[in-house]
């Protein structure tokens, strides 16, 4: 018998699952950027990812994708500082940690990563 581990250069997240929607909101990134000062030491946590995943650790960086309605879009990269993976079956399992965010993407960047790494048909800006 086999066990399946994902891993993950990107951690890609909804609102439910623990992106701070609140701070980093599109509109108010595009009228005035928000910067890496505004967030450097605050440590932000995720809950619920399907299945058993396992994500770069420091000094490695993951990809920080917010997951809107299936839709992804890039803001900018994480160092992941916990994971945890959780289940009684395959069919159960969840991964949860914690991030701190380490990089933001200006909001001309940001729109020109998501554009042109996003699996096809899953970018913001379709």
């Amino acid at each position: 018998m086999g066990s399946f581990i994902e891993l993950n250069d990107t951690l890609q997240i909804t609102t439910e699952q623990g992106f701070p929607a609140d701070i980093l909101d599109l509109e108010k990134h595009r009228a005035q950027p928000i910067t890496l000062d505004e967030i450097k030491d605050k440590i932000f946590s995720f809950h619920g990812k399907p299945s058993a995943r396992i994500y770069h650790l420091p000094p490695i960086r993951c990809f920080l994708v917010h997951n809107i309605d299936g839709r992804w879009l890039y803001w900018g990269k994480v160092i992941i500082l916990e994971q945890t993976i959780k289940g009684d079956s395959p069919d159960t399992q969840t991964t949860s940690g914690q991030y701190k965010i380490i990089e933001i993407y200006d909001p001309v960047y940001q729109e020109q990563i998501t554009r042109h790494e996003c699996p096809e048909g899953k970018s913001y800006f379709h």
